[in-house]
């Protein structure tokens, strides 16, 4: 199993590459906004490279990124086969990336608990428990349903 590794520095050096056109302002399509190429991940036969990417704006941006990456795609992969040395080019995949999606949700989860834990929001829902009072408070006045 020599080549284990080899799919990942080729998915590298895919990622390098793009990277780099992408930075260089080299692709002229307006429709691909400012975009981060997350990872690359190629096929074990180094056929396929599926480009996992980010972007900002709403869902139309995302939508509109997308098919200026897909038309883009020939732009891409010629460069990418005129840079490495490998006997096939690999096919480009985008995909947008939803892990950092779900990380920023679970990110949010997580500050929205610390942020409980750390105290009440306005004082108005969270009381002590009542283990946490006195003794005597309890016994004291014994609620009463017949009055």
């Amino acid at each position: 199993m020599a080549q284990g590794h080899r799919p990942d520095r080729v998915g590298d050096q895919i990622r390098e590459i793009l990277s780099e056109l992408l930075s260089r302002g080299a692709v002229h399509d307006p429709g691909i906004g400012f975009i981060t190429l997350t990872r690359v991940k190629v096929s074990a036969d180094l056929q396929v490279a599926k480009v996992f990417y980010t972007s900002l704006g709403d869902d139309k941006a995302r939508r509109e990124t997308s098919r200026a990456l897909e038309r883009a795609t020939p732009f891409f992969r010629r460069h990418v086969g005129s840079r490495l040395q490998l006997r096939r080019v690999p096919e480009l995949e985008f995909r947008f990336d939803e892990s950092i999606a779900h990380q920023d949700r679970i990110e949010q989860i997580l500050r929205d608990l610390h942020a409980h834990d750390a105290g009440p929001d306005d004082g108005a829902g969270d009381q002590p428990p009542a283990a946490a009072s006195p003794p005597h408070a309890a016994t004291t006045t014994p609620p009463t349903d017949d009055e």
